[in-house]
């Protein structure tokens, strides 16, 4: 019989900009829901563009949730919702309708071909550590060893 024990914690980070923006979010989250349980979710952050400049600005949010599925079936599933949704691979790092990260897997540490976690980026980027603050500040990056709220606090100072 399949564990269907919803055990393992996960933390996502979602981003849009192209189209309707909230509602490839809001899309983005009822999908979700069909293969985590969503426990918090944080407020819609406006943010510039990254990396890539010349692209219109983005709305990003975190989510908390439990899941049953492993790492890899979890990014699996992931994808298969961002392709549902209309998400196009174009220019690296350019725009899209959805994008879905995974941050965090419990407190794993996850270096595979095509899966890395925690999220490499997360503490170069305001766009998710403000979202992660609000849902979960004291959560312990488990390669960093700092709380989100530190990495945030970290990050601020560098600007």
């Amino acid at each position: 019989m399949q564990n269907t024990v919803e055990n393992n914690t996960i933390y996502l980070g979602l981003g849009s900009n192209m189209g309707n923006r909230e509602k490839f979010l809001k899309n983005a989250i009822q999908e979700l829901s069909n293969i985590i349980k969503i426990e918090k979710k944080s407020s819609i952050y406006e943010s510039k563009a990254v990396e890539y400049e010349d692209q219109d600005d983005f709305l990003n949010m975190a989510i908390k949730g439990r899941t049953k599925l492993s790492a890899k079936g979890l990014i699996e599933k992931i994808k298969e919702i961002e392709k549902k949704l209309g998400r196009e691979k174009t220019i690296d790092k350019g725009p899209r309708k959805i994008d879905i990260d995974i941050l965090f897997y419990n407190e794993e540490i996850i270096e595979e071909e095509g899966l890395k976690i925690p999220h490499p980026a997360i503490q170069e980027r305001s766009f998710v550590l403000e979202p992660l603050a609000e849902i979960e500040g004291e959560f312990i990056h488990p390669k960093l060893k700092e709380t989100i709220n530190t990495l945030l606090i970290q990050w601020t100072k560098k600007k």
